[in-house]
Order: structure tokens, then sequence, then C-alpha cells
């Protein structure tokens, strides 16, 4: 099944390639209606999902959180603002990963999440967080 390339996918993929880390589907929404202020939260949730069953988009689930999504690429990891609740990527994986998975078992996937402050939050006063 081919995705037509409608106005309102095109603005939806801008919007996810242009964040440089996962979004939530109100996210990639809001940002949208920049571009596209008729773009509903119907034609979004569709979009994602074409564009998921498609490969080209892949869920991050992090426990708690509503789903975000990104662009299929390469493995990474993610660091989750507990000030402001962005999620950012975190590129690469250590090989030191490796060491932890007990002897006799056979990894066949990992998945690691650090949560704190991110450089924005982290330079406001404490008082000044959201």
């Amino acid at each position: 099944m081919q995705i037509r390339n409608t106005r309102q996918k095109q603005v939806i993929v801008k919007v996810i390639n242009e964040a440089e880390r996962p979004l939530t589907v109100h996210e990639v929404l809001a940002a949208g209606q920049k571009h596209l202020p008729t773009l509903g939260l119907a034609t979004v949730y569709r979009e994602i999902g074409r564009l998921s069953d498609a490969q080209e988009l892949c869920t991050v689930s992090i426990p708690g959180d509503l789903p975000r999504y990104e662009v299929n690429k390469h493995h990474h990891h993610h660091f989750k603002c507990t000030d402001c609740d962005k999620v950012y990527e975190i590129e690469g994986c250590s090989s030191e990963l490796k060491k932890l998975v007990p002897r006799g078992f056979k990894e066949k996937s990992h998945d690691l999440t650090f949560y704190g402050s991110c450089k924005i939050c982290s330079s406001k006063p404490m008082g000044a967080r959201i």
C-alpha cells in the first residue's frame, strides 16, 4: 500500500524531522498547525499510524508517558527532562551495557532512558522551573 503524499503528511514529516527529538501527537499537532492551521488531531493520529506502519517512524515508549514518535533510524537512547517533560535523543550506545547481562542470558534488545534536567531547565533558577 502506497501512502499518499498529502499536504498534511508533508507537514507532519517536516515537524518530526525538524524537531530533532521525539514528539507526542499533541506536540506534532501544535507544531504542525503553525504551518497548516487546519491540521486536525485525527489526521495527525492517522498519518503517524501510517508512517509507523511503513516503518518511517518509530515509537518511543517511556513508562508512565504518552508515546512519542521519531524518525526510524539507528539505535540510540533517550534523556527525559523531569522539569519540562521533553525527551531528547542520546546518540550512541556503550558496549559496557552488554556486561550487565547475567551470565548465561542472551540479550535481544535493550532500551535506556536517563532522567534529569535538560540544558535549558538546569540553567533556570530552582523556583522558575516548570
